[in-house]
């Protein structure tokens, strides 16, 4: 009589596993965020280009910096073998990932107009092999902004056409960062025609041109957003603009699963370890909830 009640708990024990795995009301739903690595970009935290970078990062707590590929002033010299091995020695040594790489100096060279930047871009797919990350940010702000330029559009599409293959064999993404709409992403990326092109989503800036973020991420999903920067400007995250615990249920809604990149997120005056250091504790927080 025993066994047979036993029997009895188990299958009905089952039936409940299965009812809650397809629906929450009998149990706790199992759709949160993964376990997400968090890093930040090596000028958001004071060392752009350097990678004394990984220290820094350590002390903070984070798990990866987004890279400088380099300025102008240093010929973008993560194109060099030595400072390459400069940089994967401070990676090993402080225990901190490269989480991605950026060019940022094309907010001042702009990969639209300035002929250096298609070899910029194409070596950076080199050094992302060399490094072992798979994303590379394409800034497109200041002197490289795409708003109302179907000229540059047009120039910045044929020059992804170009480099996108070599991009698809060495399993590099080419992420695009811009003031453009989700939309206006989406029909360069087509038009390009690449898998390998994609959009670094910031919703910071999203939030700034007044877009629905939401519905941008929704809209982008994890088939083209190949990484976040999670931002504010002038505040800790958390304490601004964004609303950042719906950022969290949409990144759970597309299944979203990649780096979470901290930029910005300083109160003037603000000393950068602490700042970054609750900026951190925020994130963590938010994501384990």
């Amino acid at each position: 009589m025993q066994q047979m009640d036993r029997r009895k708990l188990i299958k009905k024990m089952g039936l409940l596993g299965a009812l809650a795995a397809l629906n929450p009301v009998f149990g706790y739903s199992n759709k949160r965020l993964p376990t997400l690595s968090i890093g930040a970009c090596d000028w958001s935290i004071g060392k752009t280009s350097d990678p004394e970078a990984f220290a820094l990062a350590r002390e903070i707590g984070l798990d990866g910096v987004q890279v400088s590929l380099g300025t102008a002033q240093n010929d973008m010299h993560l194109r060099q073998a030595s400072v390459q091995e400069a940089y994967m020695k401070a990676s090993r040594n402080s225990g901190v990932a490269i989480a991605s790489l950026a060019i940022g100096e094309l907010n001042r060279v702009p990969y639209k107009s300035a002929p250096e930047t298609a070899a910029w871009v194409s070596d950076a797919i080199d050094v992302a092999g060399v490094l072992g990350c798979q994303v590379i940010l394409l800034a497109f702000f200041g002197e490289g902004d795409l708003r109302g330029d179907e000229k540059g559009k047009a120039e910045v599409i044929r020059r992804l056409k170009k480099v996108a293959p070599k991009a698809e064999k060495m399993n590099v993404f080419l992420a695009i960062e811009s003031w453009l709409s989700a939309e206006e992403h989406l029909e360069i990326i087509q038009a390009v025609g690449s898998s390998h092109v994609k959009v670094y989503y910031d919703v910071a800036n999203a939030t700034e041109m007044g877009y629905d973020i939401f519905r941008e991420m929704e809209l982008l999903g994890t088939d083209h957003i190949c990484e976040i920067h999670f931002k504010e400007n002038g505040n800790l995250l958390g304490q601004g603009k964004v609303d950042f615990n719906r950022v969290k249920s949409t990144l759970e809604k597309i299944g979203y699963g990649k780096w979470i990149i901290m930029e910005g997120a300083l109160p003037k005056d603000a000393a950068i370890l602490p700042a970054y250091q609750q900026n951190l504790q925020f994130v963590r927080q938010l994501i384990q909830n």
